[in-house]
């Protein structure tokens, strides 16, 4: 997206630095992603980096609104109802396709906002190598408010772990070693010592939850940094556990479950932004689109991208049993502006956002970028294609 930069990037780009590249980021934790990272990270300039900043502020007005829990509420099944939510989400975060206007100039679109963590400790580790075995100028940076990586980590550290210690306060998933996120816990492990459990390693003693340690230690958990997605818990019933996420427990929340249901597709029609792509619930209309190439269906309750609908036909929303459940959504047509050896990739750029306790406001911290040149952004649309995958962008300051 920086001409220059790219240019000289892509010039002095080797296959052998790559390598080493990758080699840092197994020798970090000993541990080996199993998604693909792409051989380059994305230079995001001044104008686009504004854009995108506009858009986050715009999209935050929404909810940071003082009725947003009224305008949610509906977000939420009767069923899945959590006690002691916060007044806000800790983490928040929004995606955006990067597309071109009417002048040819780069322009971000929302496509999916969450109130829910994704690979804060990751991108960090991902940018750092980047560093290391390229050549990047140094008025790039992936993180923003004057951060620098230790104080970006002491950030994380304040908000996750705070007054408590660090034992005390667990990353909580359905098993942790089968996801494909892992190495982000992995570095909220090596970075602030928070460990990640399974939620069938949680014991319960009337409200008070806690684990055993590997010397066989009960360790009472006071905060949970929630990584659970419900839909993925509810198809698990071949968990034992005693810790249920709907039944009383003396447990703070760093992230409560119920942000991942009120900031996400369902906040979509509720956004007025020139950076959001109208949506509707489906509902909601009063006739079906003629124009259906132009949108996308998405349910309200799924998670990376499955049961989405991209080459539409009036069919397939008449045979949707459930409207209530899904939006339509006006696409989003990515612009391929990030050039490689070959052809040139599609970017999608994921701006993290942390809400302190008190503050008014969520502040943009880091960022995750994405690079397709596929149909959709998603493993299964790059398949045996090289400068895809997980990056991250690097914004001229």
């Amino acid at each position: 997206m920086v001409s220059s930069v790219r240019q000289q990037y892509n010039a002095a780009f080797t296959q052998e630095r790559y390598q080493a590249f990758l080699k840092s980021i197994t020798q970090a934790y000993n541990y080996t992603p199993p998604f693909r990272i792409a051989e380059t990270p994305v230079f995001i300039n001044k104008q686009l980096k504004g854009r995108l900043f506009d858009a986050c502020e715009e999209i935050m007005d929404t909810i940071c609104r003082p009725d947003f829990k009224d305008i949610s509420k509906g977000a939420i099944l009767p069923d899945q109802i959590v006690p002691n939510e916060d007044e806000h989400t800790v983490f928040l975060q929004m995606d955006f396709g990067i597309c071109k206007d009417e002048k040819g100039d780069l322009i971000p679109q929302l496509i999916e906002v969450q109130g829910f963590p994704s690979l804060y400790f990751f991108q960090d580790l991902l940018a750092t190598s980047y560093y290391k075995h390229f050549d990047i100028p140094s008025n790039y940076s992936h993180l923003f408010g004057g951060l620098d990586s230790n104080g970006y980590i002491q950030s994380l550290r304040d908000v996750i772990v705070g007054d408590s210690v660090a034992e005390n306060v667990i990353l909580l998933e359905v098993e942790p070693e089968k996801q494909a996120t892992r190495i982000d816990f992995i570095g909220a492990e090596h970075t602030i010592g928070v460990k990640t459990k399974c939620v069938s390693e949680l014991k319960k003693e009337g409200k008070d939850v806690y684990y055993i340690n590997e010397n066989g230690k009960k360790v009472g958990v006071e905060k949970i940094v929630n990584r659970v997605i419900f839909d993925e818990l509810i198809k698990r019933d071949d968990l034992k556990r005693d810790f249920f996420f709907t039944q009383e427990a003396d447990v703070k929340w760093i992230g409560h479950p119920h942000w991942f249901f009120r900031i996400s597709k369902h906040t979509l029609p509720h956004l007025k932004s020139q950076y959001n792509p109208v949506s509707y619930f489906l509902n909601e209309l009063d006739r079906i689109p003629d124009d259906l190439e132009n949108y996308v269906l998405k349910p309200l309750y799924s998670f990376a991208g499955t049961g989405v609908i991209i080459n539409l036909n009036r069919y397939d929303i008449e045979s949707i049993k459930d409207p209530e459940n899904y939006i339509l959504q006006k696409k989003v047509s990515y612009a391929p502006v990030v050039e490689t050896p070959n052809q040139p990739a599609k970017c999608e750029i994921r701006m993290l956002m942390l809400w302190k306790e008190g503050e008014a406001r969520p502040v943009i911290v880091n960022n995750l970028a994405r690079l397709s040149k596929g149909e959709m952004i998603g493993v299964r649309y790059n398949k045996n294609k090289d400068w895809v995958g997980a990056s991250v962008g690097l914004f001229e300051n």
